[in-house]
Parts: structure tokens; C-alpha cells; sequence
């Protein structure tokens, strides 16, 4: 490897800077996921498995766990900052690596869109006087200010955003303790959140499943920081896999207390569905009705703020491979060793999404784009470490099979709406790739990935 001052300084420039630490990916995956994640969707996934949310959100992070294994090994052959587009494209075909890319990036611009959508609504409803507007330029804005300053104070903010989340977490636990121990109650209610017999159906348990599924959304933006981790080979997967564990398990146990507070919720009308969480914590304790409210407030702006982050990263290598403009899109800032263009991009796709789009839009759009891309991780890893390995095992066989069938059934279920919307995008993302190559006739995609000796 030569030596540092051998190399040229524009070629120095476009490396991104390791700084991040494998407890730094965690919290990263937790609060892009949210560590209050179940809570937002509790009344939907109540309503759709009957009652059993708990079993839901579990057979959901098994099924998680595929693809999250997939991500990690992946990482550890492609560390680069391109993620399932720099996977798809190497392993299979460029030009499916450049429509996966382009099926992530409505992903991740739709993350921070609708995070924007949402904390601005409702920051609108807590300070009324101030309009919505005012609030999603100001939300945007402090998104923008953060990710501009560089990765470690994200990180940093991070580490905040977990810890205030997760004091909240436990103050909701041990409400629900007290409410919940304060009567003597018969061992099956203890059992009934996993299995109700007057009311458990297949169907409708797998129902609740492919919405549950959805909750673990955003694990793979960890795979985005890859050139900006210590030892990437390692952290990568085992913070993807980690994240996934402690997502799945805190979820379970948020909704179990839930469940076991108040085991038939009020879901009578579309607010009170929405709401359910927030209710059910309520009578345990009045004051969470506020404190709760609040805490998924600032979930969705650390989420937001770390979607920004990831789609920075992303357009970075799509840009540095020529998939979109290198000379804007695949461009360090030399002194904050950040893609500057890219933040500032995405923070103007933000601002016009905020006006444009509602929240359930938006979070429909965003499934259609994540599942293609986690299907196309799970393609990737089947044809790297089964098809083409010299010795075929069952380890690399059935995880990412199973990861790739478990995503397709998701994706063929989602709404006419999300297929309408999602198809358009494709669409134009096709036709953008097709003028680039006159027809496809030229090549589409010239992957940048780091020499093994750089990272």
C-alpha cells in the first residue's frame, strides 16, 4: 500500500474517514428502527392478528434475520459505502445493481420525508400557533445541520436519542409492572398475548406478520456506513444481526406489557387504531399519555436524521460508480470528509416531500423500494456463497432462499396504491438509465469498490 503522502490529495479526497466503532453501528441500526418502533403500529398489528401482536412481531424477526445475515455477509466481500446496489451490480448484473439502487434510493429519500411529515404534524398539534410549514423547514433544517457537521456528532446525537428513548422505555415498564402485578390474574392470561385460542387463526397471525415485518425497515442503512467503520469485515454483520436481536426482542416485550394491560383495545375508529399505544400506556400511568406522545416525536427525528444519513451515503456510491453524476453525487467535502452535495440533496427532496406527500403514501412507497432491495441482497448472497462457492452448504443456502421468498410474499401483498407509485419510479429510473447508455448500448455502471489494502 503506499504510503499516505504518495497518494494524490483528490484521491484522498473522495475516501471517507473510520471513525465508527461497532457500538456506534448498533445504536445507529436502533435508532434509525427506532427502539419505540412496535409502539406507532401497535393498534394496526392488534387489529389485523387479533390480538396477537407479540407472536407477530417475533415470527417477523426470524423471518428479518435472514436478510440481515445477508446484509452482513455482504458487507464483509463489498465493504463500500454502496450497500445492496454495489452487491446486486457485482454479483449478478450491473444493471440490476442499478435498478436496486435506484429502488433504494425512493427508500431511503422517503425515510427522512416522512419522519418530517410526521414530527411536523406533530409539533404542529403540541405548539398550534406555529404552522406546519414553519415546522418541516425547521425539522429539515436541524436534519440537514447535523449530518453537514460530520458522522461522529451524528453518532454522538445517537448515543443521546437511544438513552433518552430507552429511560422512556423503562419508566412504560415499570408502569405496566405495577399496573399489571397489582391483581392476582390466572397463568393464561400471562400466555394469552402469544397464543388466544377464541380468537388465533393462521391467516390472520401471518397477517399481522407481513405488517410486523415492516417495523424492522431501516437495519440495513448499518450496511451504508461501511467506509466510515473500524474493521468493517466484522462490525458490519454483527452489529446488522445485533440490532435485528435487540430490535425484535424490546419490541416483543413493549407489546407484551401492552397486551397485558388492556388485551382488548379500543380500535373502533381509524384515531383510536393510531393511537392504541399511547391509550393502553395511559392507564397505567396518566402521565405517559404526554410522555410516550413525546418520545415518539423524537424517535422519528432521530430515525429521520439517520435516513438522511444513510441516503447521503448511498447516492455517494451510486454517484462514485457513475450510476448518477460523479461530478456532483460521488464528491467528499475535504475538510469534513462527508458527501456534502448529496445531504444538501436530499435535504431539498425533503422539503418538497413535505408539501407533496402524506405520511401513509410515503410509508407505502418506502416498503415497495426496501423489499426490492432486500430481495436483491438475499439474490446476491445465494450466488456468492452457494452457487459459486467451491463447498455448498445448507448455511449458505437456506438463509438467503428463505430471506428472498419471505420478501417477495411481502412485496406481491402490498397496496395498489404502493404498486401504482412504486412502478412510476421505477419506471423513471429505468428510462434515466436508458438515456445514460443510449439504449442500454453503453455501460451503465463502473463500480469504484476500495482495494482490499483500504479497508
Amino acid at each position: 500500500m503506499p504510503e499516505a503522502s504518495s497518494i494524490p490529495p483528490a484521491s484522498r479526497s473522495q475516501k471517507l474517514r473510520r471513525t465508527l466503532t461497532l457500538w456506534d453501528l448498533i445504536l445507529y441500526g436502533i435508532v434509525v428502527i427506532q427502539p419505540t418502533a412496535p409502539m406507532s403500529v401497535f393498534g394496526v398489528l392488534d387489529k389485523h392478528g387479533r390480538g396477537h401482536v407479540v407472536t407477530a412481531i417475533l415470527i417477523a424477526m426470524a423471518a428479518m434475520l435472514f436478510t440481515a445475515i445477508s446484509y452482513g455477509r455482504m458487507a464483509r466481500a463489498y465493504p463500500s459505502a454502496g450497500s445492496a446496489f454495489t452487491y446486486v451490480g457485482q454479483e449478478i448484473n450491473p444493471a440490476l445493481g442499478y435498478i436496486t439502487g435506484w429502488s433504494m434510493v425512493m427508500d431511503y429519500m422517503l425515510n427522512p420525508m416522512i419522519c418530517v411529515i410526521w414530527v411536523s404534524q406533530q409539533a404542529n398539534v403540541f405548539v398550534p400557533d406555529i404552522p406546519y410549514w414553519i415546522w418541516a423547514l425547521f425539522v429539515t433544517a436541524l436534519f440537514t445541520g447535523l449530518n453537514i457537521v460530520g458522522v461522529r456528532t451524528s453518532a454522538r446525537v445517537n448515543a443521546g436519542l437511544a438513552t433518552g428513548m430507552g429511560v422512556v422505555i423503562l419508566i412504560f415498564f415499570a408502569a405496566a409492572a405495577r399496573a399489571i402485578f397489582h391483581t392476582a390474574h390466572a397463568a393464561t392470561f400471562y400466555t394469552r398475548p402469544f397464543y388466544d385460542p377464541a380468537t388465533f387463526s393462521l391467516g390472520t397471525v401471518l397477517g399481522g406478520t407481513s405488517i410486523a415485518v415492516l417495523t424492522y425497515i431501516g437495519f440495513d442503512g448499518i450496511s451504508t456506513l461501511s467506509e466510515e467503520v473500524e474493521n468493517p469485515r466484522r462490525n458490519i454483520l454483527l452489529a446488522t444481526v445485533i440490532t435485528c436481536v435487540a430490535i425484535g426482542f424490546l419490541s416483543a416485550l413493549q407489546v407484551y406489557a401492552a397486551q397485558l394491560i388492556n388485551p382488548t383495545p379500543d380500535l373502533s375508529t381509524e384515531r383510536m387504531v393510531d393511537t392504541a399505544f399511547v391509550v393502553v400506556a395511559s392507564q397505567a400511568w396518566a402521565p405517559l399519555l404526554a410522555i410516550v406522545g413525546f418520545t415518539l416525536v423524537v424517535a422519528n427525528f432521530g430515525s429521520g436524521m439517520g435516513a438522511m444519513l444513510g441516503a447521503a451515503r448511498l447516492l455517494f456510491g451510486m454517484g462514485r460508480s457513475d450510476a448518477l453524476p460523479k461530478s456532483f453525487f460521488g464528491q467528499i467535502d475535504p475538510k469534513s470528509h462527508i458527501p456534502r452535495n448529496n445531504v444538501l440533496f436530499v435535504a431539498g427532496l425533503t422539503v418538497i416531500g413535505a408539501f407533496v406527500l402524506n405520511y401513509d403514501l410515503g410509508a407505502q412507497m418506502l416498503n415497495f423500494g426496501a423489499l426490492i432491495a432486500f430481495m436483491g441482497v438475499n439474490l446476491a448472497a445465494f450466488m456468492r456463497y452457494y452457487v459459486r462457492a467451491e463447498k455448498k452448504t445448507l448455511g449458505n443456502l437456506l438463509p438467503p432462499l428463505l430471506g428472498f421468498f419471505i420478501c417477495l410474499a411481502l412485496w406481491i401483498g402490498l397496496s395498489r396504491t404502493a404498486w401504482i407509485a412504486g412502478s412510476a419510479w421505477m419506471l423513471t429510473g429505468i428510462a434515466y438509465g436508458a438515456w445514460r447508455t443510449r439504449g442500454f448500448k453503453a455501460e451503465l455502471v463502473n463500480f469504484d469498490i476500495p482495494a482490499e489494502d483500504e479497508v
